[in-house]
C-alpha cells in the first residue's frame, strides 16, 4: 500500500473523526477552543498512539501540518453550522463509523509496513481505529464506546484491520483491500448501532446464585 493512499485514507479519517469530536463538544455547549481541541484530539488520539509505539516519530499528526487544517476546517464547519451536520441521522456514530475503518486499516497497513507481525498488526489497526474516540469521550466524561456495554466498536476496527493483514499476506491488491476493509469495518459498526447487535455480557445474577450454593 503506498504511502500516498495510506496518507488519503487518514486525511479523510481525521476529518470524520473531528466532526464527530467537534459534534459532542457543540452539544455539550463547549465553546469555539474546546470544540477544536475536541476536534483535533478525536481525529489523532489514535494515529498517534500508533507512530509513538512502532517508532514513527515526531508522528505523522504533529509532522505533517495537513492533519491539523482537516481537524480545524471540521471543527469550524461544525461549530458555525452544526445545523447542517446534525441533519445527518446520528452524525456522530456516522462520522464515527468512518473513521474507524478508515484508521482501522491504514493503521494495520502501517504497522505491517514498519515490519510487525499479523497480531501486532491488527492490534495496532485497532488502537488506530478507537484511540480518537476514546480520547473524545474521556474528555466530556463519558465512559469510552469501546467500553460500552457489549458494542461492536474494537471488534469491527479488527474486522477491517484483519482484512487488510490478511490481504497483504496473501499479496492481495492494496486499493481495493483497504476499500474493503473499512467498508466492512464501517458497516459492521453502523448496522451494530441500528439494529442493536452487542457481545454477550456475563450475567451477575447467575454468578451471585453460584457464589451463594
Amino acid at each position: 500500500m503506498t504511502s500516498g493512499f495510506v496518507l488519503a485514507l487518514e486525511l479523510i479519517g481525521t476529518f470524520a473523526f473531528a466532526l464527530s469530536g467537534a459534534t459532542v463538544g457543540v452539544r455539550r455547549q463547549l465553546d469555539l477552543f474546546g470544540v477544536l481541541v475536541l476536534s483535533f484530539a478525536a481525529a489523532t488520539a489514535g494515529g498517534i498512539t500508533r507512530d509513538t509505539l512502532i517508532g514513527a516519530t515526531p508522528p505523522v499528526a504533529l509532522a505533517d501540518w495537513r492533519y491539523l487544517v482537516v481537524a480545524m476546517i471540521a471543527g469550524l464547519i461544525t461549530f458555525y453550522r452544526c445545523d447542517i451536520v446534525e441533519r445527518l441521522r446520528h452524525p456522530v456514530q456516522f462520522s464515527d463509523a468512518i473513521g474507524l475503518g478508515l484508521f482501522a486499516v491504514s493503521g494495520a497497513a502501517k504497522a505491517t509496513a514498519y515490519g510487525l507481525g499479523p497480531g501486532g498488526a491488527i492490534l495496532l489497526g485497532i488502537l488506530s481505529g478507537v484511540g480518537g474516540g476514546v480520547v473524545r469521550d474521556m474528555l466530556v466524561a463519558e465512559v469510552p464506546s469501546i467500553l460500552r456495554r457489549g458494542e461492536l466498536y474494537a471488534v469491527a476496527a479488527a474486522l477491517g484491520a484483519s482484512i487488510v493483514v490478511a490481504g497483504e499476506a496473501l499479496h492481495l491488491p492494496s486499493t481495493p483491500l483497504a476499500i474493503g476493509g473499512a467498508a466492512a469495518c464501517f458497516l459492521l459498526r453502523y448496522f451494530s448501532i441500528r439494529r442493536r447487535w452487542m457481545l454477550p455480557v456475563a450475567r451477575i445474577e447467575s454468578t451471585q446464585a453460584s457464589d451463594q450454593q
